[in-house]
């Protein structure tokens, strides 16, 4: 079971641009939560709180309990705008989570044993192909990351996502490719040119011409 985070808010009995200004100025944010079969729900949630959670990484992956006068709604946060200047959250969009729920979110790869993987010691490079993979599943059963492990990588080796062993309930979004996660590329060899080599070359060669017009004279 997903770690569950509280969140208080307060219902908003007005709407609009005005309303929503007067929120933000007490430092609230205009929010609303829809889905489920149910009328969609105008609230405000504390600032302070949602940017904390925004720098977490993982606000749209965690499942929030949203207070409002004592009674909670199970939630997951869906999209957040945000300010074009400032970057201070202006409204969030909470999706309802019902008993057969079912999301789409982006979970984060992560990879394992990248000091053992033979490719990267032998002087490969990870290049990463994809940094998050959309899944699908209950809200409750969404991951934390995606795990990739490298232990048994080579050089030149692609991981796909069919060597990656996904939690059970939990579905890739993409199905009809075996789409690549990353892969264990060669190193890049850069070939210097000497230009003091090609000086001398050239002083030779202006020489051995010089010389041969002085021996025809």
């Amino acid at each position: 079971m997903a770690d569950i985070t509280v969140m208080a808010a307060t219902a908003r009995e007005k709407v609009g641009k005005g309303s929503a200004r007067a929120s933000r100025r007490e430092g609230h944010v205009p929010a609303v939560i829809y889905g489920d079969g149910k009328p969609p729900l105008s609230i405000t949630v504390e600032r302070k709180q949602l940017v904390r959670d925004l720098e977490t990484g993982s606000f749209f992956t965690s499942i929030y309990d949203v207070q409002i006068d004592g009674t909670g709604n199970r939630v997951l946060p869906r999209d957040v705008q945000l300010h074009p200047v400032s970057d201070i959250p202006m409204h969030v969009d909470f999706l309802r989570i019902g008993a057969n729920t079912t999301v789409a979110v982006e979970v984060p790869v992560e990879f394992l044993n990248e000091d053992t993987c033979p490719g990267l010691r032998q002087g490969g490079v990870l290049n990463v192909v994809r940094y998050a993979v959309e899944v699908s599943c209950r809200p409750d059963l969404i991951p934390n990351s995606i795990v990739v492990d490298l232990a048994g990588a080579e050089m030149g080796d692609s991981l796909h996502i069919s060597a990656v062993e996904l939690p059970e309930g939990v579905t890739a979004t993409i199905t009809d490719r075996d789409f690549t996660i990353a892969t264990i590329a060669a190193p890049t060899v850069v070939v210097d040119e000497d230009p003091d080599a090609e000086d001398a070359d050239g002083e030779d060669a202006t020489e051995g011409e010089g010389g041969d017009e002085a021996e025809e004279d």
